[in-house]
């Protein structure tokens, strides 16, 4: 500690200059904060699913419905448990940036299928017996203040009633439910499938995917390969994954999301790793009188290379610690996308150690310059 002083003064030698580089760090580091917290939120979704089910979903598309007929030939294949079905709902509530995972199911079925979804004995009964009830989960009913008989409306991007056209789907909220172990899974609604499908103007008796549960998660593949054989060379072939392959098929719709993040911060660390260490040489060479004359005051090669090095880690860590600060206060506010309220901790630990070698790669070049300086020379102005 007693070197901090000496450290500290020459890392501000040039204030405009340092604060100008400590800005761009910071900048850095909280875009890096907020796309990886992202990324890592979406990852954790595709973590979390459970390796005792299946989605049966159209060979052709996710899109492509699926007859419902395929329900009891699901459940006579060997190692399954039980089958559930969901359909894609496309709702949003009032404004289309306000989206809502709604989709029409079987409520016994589905909860017997995806026991993580947990809501009290008497509103799942008020579900079955309110023919247009929807059960609403805790995010979504926080975000937007619903009650118990509220009437809501949710707009469908693609379905039409068959009574009017009109897409807007009047529905009641008879209770809520949350999901065990992850909350982001409690930003949607669940409503009746037979109100749905009698109501729709369009693809009546069908549904978007099928859940599966299996007996025996080790024999997945082998009861995935049964259910495609099963429906092979009909017209309505089946791609069967596990709900983790699924989600990832999912995600990778709105694009490589994990593609996309690194490729812009990579870019953005690229051009960083010049600035910064441009900085660098160029304090250096500032300073070149100076660390001669330490040299001369007794100081060993190593101790000047250390002062330098240091120099560089310093301003990169408390740097990237405001910068990552600032996202860890901002991520709450990303909630109604990720289902997160705080920054992951890996997201944190994953900056510093990147703030570590931007500071070794950008301060070791001027480091090693200032270690194999002569004095004789840099007294000289040689």
């Amino acid at each position: 500690m007693k070197f901090f002083p000496l450290i500290w003064s020459a890392l501000w030698r040039k204030k405009l200059r340092t604060i100008f580089t400590l800005l761009s760090i910071v900048i850095a580091f909280l875009l890096f904060g907020m796309l990886q917290g992202v990324n890592a939120a979406f990852q954790r979704g595709v973590d979390n699913a459970n390796v005792n089910r299946l989605v049966v979903t159209s060979r052709i598309s996710l899109t492509e419905a699926l007859p419902i007929s395929q329900m009891q030939l699901l459940e006579s294949v060997k190692g399954v448990a039980a089958v559930a079905h969901a359909t894609w709902f496309g709702a949003y509530y009032q404004d289309p940036k306000n989206f809502i995972f709604a989709a029409p199911v079987e409520i016994d079925r589905y909860l017997k299928v995806v026991p993580e979804i947990k809501s009290a004995p008497e509103q799942l009964d008020a579900l079955r017996h309110t023919r247009d009830g929807i059960l609403v989960g805790l995010v979504a009913a926080k975000k937007y203040g619903w009650k118990i008989g509220d009437r809501v409306p949710l707009h469908s991007t693609i379905w039409t009633r068959k009574s009017d056209g009109q897409s807007d789907w009047d529905f009641q909220v008879v209770g809520f439910y949350d999901f065990t172990g992850n909350a982001s899974q409690t930003d949607g609604a669940l409503f009746n499938f037979d109100y749905f499908d009698e109501a729709r103007a369009f693809r009546r008796g069908s549904v978007g995917w099928w859940v599966v549960s299996l007996s025996d998660p080790n024999q997945s593949s082998q009861v995935a390969a049964a259910i495609d054989k099963l429906f092979e060379n009909s017209a309505d072939e089946t791609k069967t994954q596990s709900e983790k392959e699924f989600a990832q098929s999912f995600l990778k719709q709105f694009g490589d999301i994990n593609f996309i993040v690194k490729a812009i911060l990579f870019a953005v660390f690229f051009t960083l790793l010049f600035l910064t260490g441009n900085t660098m040489m160029q304090s250096v060479r500032e300073r070149v009188p100076e660390l001669a004359v330490l040299k001369t005051l007794g100081y060993s090669d190593t101790a000047v290379l250390t002062l330098v090095l240091v120099e560089s880690v310093l301003l990169c860590l408390l740097a990237a610690a405001i910068g990552l600060g600032i996202a860890e206060l901002l991520f709450p506010l990303l909630k109604s996308v990720v289902g997160e309220v705080r920054l992951p901790p890996s997201v944190l630990l994953a900056g510093g150690g990147v703030a570590l070698v931007l500071a070794i790669l950008t301060g070791l070049p001027p480091a090693w310059r200032a270690k194999r300086l002569d004095i004789v020379d840099a007294l000289a102005g040689r």
